[in-house]
């Protein structure tokens, strides 16, 4: 099994890598099926399903469908020029995606949103269509996106395609259990043998840029985000909140003022500077996810800026453990809210950065998998339930105690000596049961939980 960095770590948009970067990644997708077709299409159509339906306003999921099928990609977007293309497509009524005729699309009804059963293969479900002059469908694809950016066909999911199936890597673990077996018979690190595993399919240089370039938009991010004031959008009226705090935090470094515990608050607003950031529609890293992209860069800003001996030098040794980590919740369970709530998310987030942090901190094998296991483990039955749709309450706060756990987490498990009662493996697959227990009102649909119990507006 081989997940890349670059698949765990993405550069993207807020609001939600399910909702509004995997909805754009299927209409980009789509536009090469249009490209590869003998004959040229006259219009398309989308219809979204499940979650998708459900709060897709609020995670522009709309927007995001009709810039995929304009051309757009969230690693390269551009809001300036997104602006423009949807107040043309409002006054044109067509498409114009590169190496394609302009494709009808109508602005009012081109859109659907259907609030009956999820379609059977995800949660977050979606049909694009292409049409003839006639108005009849030349071309139909079913995509799910399965979380962190993840988009999937229905015949790809059905295949099992959800990871790499391509050459060999050096270290194929599936299971923490095999990346321990491995780590002890080869004497490397975590990171050292996804190291490996990553050089196997590219070059030292692409994999050190691009790890370069994953750091930089995240601390780009939160440098925003403790920027960033007024109000975010929505509906909700949510206050950013970052900046206000990390100015109170600073007037208090070198006096009596600060308590003990003031490292949780600049844990917490390093996280809540990012997801801020991310309401408000700007560049994020899926880690895994948009909804949990505060925690990981939270944490690893949270080790260079005060614990010391720390040294940007073993950033990618953070992220490389991080990403193995990802790799196998991913793998054997789920990182997708929709699909098994908010554990999915923020917990392996947390269990992600708890790694980092023990790896870099020198932690052995053994400690690094005990840490990821313990923040894992106390996030279990987290639900999803996301005020009005919008990823802001409760989800920036989350975050921040998601990087809290993952901190507390890594602290326990360094002073230990490796051994513990629950292997990683086991809470995987209890968050796995537990995702597919959970009530569907509670995984992403603003339909139980917070998103009924206090007013919208």
């Amino acid at each position: 099994m081989f997940l890349s960095v670059f698949d765990m770590f993405k550069v993207g948009i807020g609001p939600s890598s399910s909702h509004t970067m995997g909805p754009m990644v299927a209409g980009a997708r789509f536009l090469d099926k249009l490209r590869a077709l003998p004959f040229a299409a006259h219009g398309v159509r989308a219809s979204l399903y499940g979650s998708l339906a459900f709060t897709g306003v609020g995670h522009a999921t709309d927007r995001a469908t009709v810039l995929g099928l304009a051309g757009f990609t969230p690693e390269a977007y551009d809001n300036d020029k997104a602006e423009e293309t949807l107040a043309k497509i409002r006054e044109t009524g067509q498409l114009t995606p590169g190496g394609l005729s302009p494709l009808a699309f109508d602005p009012e009804n081109g859109l659907r949103f259907d609030f009956g059963p999820a379609l059977p293969g995800h949660a977050n479900g979606m049909v694009l269509e292409a049409l003839d002059a006639q108005g009849d469908v030349i071309l139909q694809e079913t995509y799910y996106s399965v979380g962190g950016g993840f988009v999937l066909t229905a015949d790809e999911l059905a295949a099992g395609k959800d990871t790499d199936d391509g050459a060999p890597v050096p270290y194929p673990f599936k299971s923490a259990n095999e990346m321990l077996e491995m780590a002890q018979s080869s004497g490397k690190s975590i990171a050292e043998m996804k190291r490996a595993n990553e050089i196997s399919r590219g070059s030292s240089a692409r994999l050190d840029d691009g790890i370069a370039r994953i750091w930089q938009v995240m601390e780009d991010c939160i440098d925003r985000g403790l920027e960033g004031q007024g109000i975010l959008p929505g509906g909700l009226s949510v206050k950013r909140r970052a900046r206000n705090i990390h100015e109170q935090l600073l007037a208090e470094r070198g006096t009596n003022m600060a308590v003990p515990h003031v490292c949780n608050d600049w844990m917490s607003v390093y996280a809540m500077a990012v997801n801020e950031e991310n309401a408000a529609g700007g560049q994020v890293v899926t880690a895994p996810t948009n909804g949990a992209a505060g925690v990981v860069p939270a944490v690893i800003r949270y080790w260079l800026d005060h614990v010391p001996g720390a040294t940007r030098s073993r950033i990618p040794e953070f992220l490389l453990t991080a990403a193995a980590i990802g790799g196998l919740v991913k793998y054997n369970a789920s990182i997708s809210g929709a699909e098994a709530g908010c554990q999915a998310e923020v917990g392996s987030a947390a269990a992600m950065a708890a790694a980092g942090l023990s790896a870099v901190m020198g932690a052995t094998p053994q400690q690094v998998e005990n840490a990821a296991e313990i923040a894992l483990e106390h996030h279990l039955g987290m639900t999803c339930d996301p005020v009005k749709g919008l990823v802001q309450v409760p989800c920036i706060e989350r975050n921040g105690l998601g990087a809290i756990k993952a901190v507390s987490a890594a602290s326990l498990a360094i002073r230990g000596d490796g051994t513990h009662f629950v292997p990683l493996d086991s809470a995987i697959e209890t968050m796995r049961q537990t995702g597919q227990d959970m009530h569907e009102k509670y995984k992403e649909t603003s339909l139980g939980g917070l998103a009924v119990n206090i007013p919208n507006c």
